[in-house]
């Protein structure tokens, strides 16, 4: 199995001069938790969470006493200082940006997310952004029992089911459903908005030409308007 079998294509992205109210919004809306950033088809830094928790908006913004910085280590402090103040993609983001291509077996995915302690690993083609690959990727990959790398029917019964659901208006964010084939049979996980959108995307994968079965293993959520939360980019805390 390698990572182009269980990768998220179609990757959701912001340039380095996104302003960060509506960067965050955008990861609020398509609830992702990362957003890579690229400029000019290259990657250059990923925006996660985890760059975003320490904001003087938030009052969470780290400072050291004065006696420290003069021993030292003053550099690094405005440098920490000009990225959690920053205002746009590419000063809060992350970088370097540790990757993998589409033939990197899975083992290997899993292996570098434990050593580097990442979350989520941007998939490169020739050095274009093609994917993303989270821990839920290999947790589904496990439930799958590291069976036999997939096949080019189950690559082709794969893509043609991704295809045909970003054409639907229906269609869910690839970022809330996710395939994996294999010998035929479609695995689908991830969350749906309704029963209705389940049922819709159960067809769209019983009706691609060479499916087997599918196994449905996605929730159904409640829905919420993120918008609805306090945006303390814009408005400042109570």
């Amino acid at each position: 199995m390698q990572a182009r079998d269980i990768m998220t294509p179609d990757v959701i992205t912001v340039a380095p001069d996104t302003a960060l109210p509506e960067l965050v919004r955008l990861m609020l809306e398509r609830r992702i938790s990362a957003v890579p950033v690229v400029e000019d088809g290259t990657l250059v830094g990923l925006v996660s969470e985890g760059d975003l928790l320490r904001r003087p908006e938030l009052g969470t913004a780290a400072t050291r006493p004065r006696w420290l910085l003069m021993l030292g280590g003053a550099d690094r402090d405005a440098a920490a200082y000009a990225r959690t103040h920053g205002r746009s993609a590419g000063e809060v983001m992350s970088q370097p940006v540790i990757s993998v291509t589409e033939d990197t077996p899975v083992e290997e995915v899993a292996a570098l997310m434990d050593r580097h302690r990442v979350k989520r690993l941007p998939v490169l083609r020739e050095g274009h952004l093609v994917g993303i690959l989270t821990r839920a990727d290999l947790l589904r990959a496990l439930a799958l029992r590291l069976a036999p790398p997939a096949g080019a029917d189950d690559r082709r019964i794969r893509e043609t089911l991704l295809a045909e659901l970003r054409t639907q208006p229906w269609g869910p964010s690839p970022t809330d459903v996710s395939v994996v084939v294999r010998d035929g049979v479609v695995h689908l996980w991830g969350s749906v908005r309704s029963e209705d959108q389940r049922h819709a995307v159960v067809a769209a994968a019983e009706s691609t030409p060479g499916v087997r079965t599918v196994e449905d293993n996605m929730a159904t959520r409640h829905p919420a308007d993120p918008m609805d939360r306090p945006n303390w980019f814009t408005t400042p805390p109570p």
